[in-house]
C-alpha cells in the first residue's frame, strides 16, 4: 500500500522507506517521492516533527491516505 503525505507547505509526497544512516547508525532517515519523481531524505525525527507555522504547532508532514 502506498503512504502518502502531504507538506505543510502543500506538496504530496510518497513514503518510500525508512532506512539507517550508514555514517550515524543512530539516525533513522525517512527516504520520500515527490510528485515530479525526485527522490528526498531527511531524518525521521525531522519528517514527523511537530513544527510552528503561523503560530499554530502543525506536522511537517501530514498523512493523507
Amino acid at each position: 500500500m502506498t503512504v502518502r503525505y502531504r507538506h505543510y507547505k502543500g506538496g504530496i509526497y510518497e513514503f518510500i522507506c525508512e532506512a539507517t544512516l550508514e555514517s550515524d547508525p543512530s539516525v533513522t532517515m525517512v527516504v520520500y517521492r515527490a510528485e515530479n519523481g525526485t527522490i528526498w531524505t531527511r531524518p525521521s525525527s525531522v519528517f514527523f516533527e511537530m513544527i510552528e507555522h503561523e503560530g499554530d504547532k502543525i506536522p511537517r508532514f501530514s498523512p493523507i491516505n
